[in-house]
């Protein structure tokens, strides 16, 4: 089983820097340790410090390491002009060495399209004509124009080509059986959420394996899944604690108010189940036995969000998959 890091930096008003560096401390031991690779949540408006600007950070993170992959989870299409993004994804893919790993997706969270003044009934609209103009700008060494509803360039040329061809590989979330079929169509590779069970996670690959045809490879799909390793019922107990606290901040800041349902992701979040049964947390046994029922589900790629960013975690679940490979 392939292990990588899901999550991203907390900055502190107090002191900006000191989560960022603290963060890109611990994805550089996680190299050091033989993690795969890292995906870096983009958020805004949030008001605790999460990160806005994840290609950045993986800048700055490609210059400090050789093997692990730099990916997003995701940039959503929406609050991005395309060409400007398809720009700023191919320096990141050419400075890294052609590490760059880009998961994309709609957005979710009520907070960020208040935030943008965007209607979120034009979410799909917005991502599907991005997406056009990002691949055809990452494919097509010629000039082009683009007139579409949202975006319109007049002779224009990407600067420079991605390393990696024809693109980066690309990720994308999705859940309903609709969504993860056009995905495979599309030839993106699937992120499935740190909330849904893993009876639930067994479906989504087996729906995205007969979509994908013989184009299909275990590794195009990765599975997020909150991490916290403890020696003692009582440091579990408080994990999870502080594990529902930050799931109910995040799931105030999505939900449109009024609104009973939202995102698929929030579909899971919200249930009190959702709060211990997807989760990675206990003992080392237990953690070892969770990442066995995974695997038995078809997972070869787990995307692991440490709470806190907790070291112990960091090198023991690391250990646990070692030993069951």
């Amino acid at each position: 089983m392939r292990l990588g890091l899901f999550g991203g930096a907390q900055s502190d008003a107090a002191d900006p820097a000191h989560g960022y560096n603290d963060y890109l401390d611990f994805l550089l031991e996680a190299e050091a340790l033989g993690y795969h690779g890292c995906f870096l949540t983009e958020h805004h408006f949030t008001g605790w410090g999460q990160v806005s600007a994840p290609l950045h950070m993986l800048s700055w993170l490609a210059a400090r390491t050789t093997r692990l992959r730099l990916g997003t989870a995701v940039m959503v299409l929406a609050w991005h002009n395309p060409m400007l993004l398809a720009e700023q994804v191919a320096t990141v893919d050419v400075l890294s060495g052609g590490r760059l790993d880009l998961g994309i997706g709609r957005g979710y969270r009520h907070n960020e399209f208040h935030g943008f003044a965007m209607d979120p009934n034009e979410a799909e609209a917005r991502f599907a004509e991005s997406l056009d103009v990002m691949t055809r700008a990452w494919t097509c060494r010629e000039r082009f124009s683009h007139r579409g509803e949202f975006w319109r360039f007049d002779d224009v040329i990407l600067e420079p080509p991605p390393l990696q061809t024809p693109q980066p590989p690309l990720w994308v979330s999705a859940g309903r059986d609709a969504s993860i079929q056009a995905a495979a169509e599309r030839g993106l590779r699937l992120l499935l959420d740190q909330f849904t069970p893993v009876e639930t996670i067994a479906t989504r690959i087996e729906t995205y394996r007969q979509a994908t045809g013989p184009r299909f490879d275990p590794s195009m799909v990765a599975v997020a899944r909150d991490v916290y390793i403890g020696e003692s019922p009582a440091e579990i107990e408080d994990a999870f604690t502080r594990r529902a606290n930050g799931h109910q901040r995040m799931i105030d800041a999505a939900r449109t108010p009024g609104a009973a349902t939202g995102s698929h992701i929030l579909a899971w979040a919200d249930r009190p189940e959702a709060r211990t049964e997807a989760a990675l947390y206990g003992t080392p046994d237990q953690v070892a036995a969770k990442l066995r029922t995974l695997a038995s589900a078809g997972v070869s790629y787990v995307l692991c969000n440490i709470l806190d960013h907790h070291r112990p975690t960091l090198r023991k679940v690391i250990a646990l998959a070692d030993t069951e490979r």
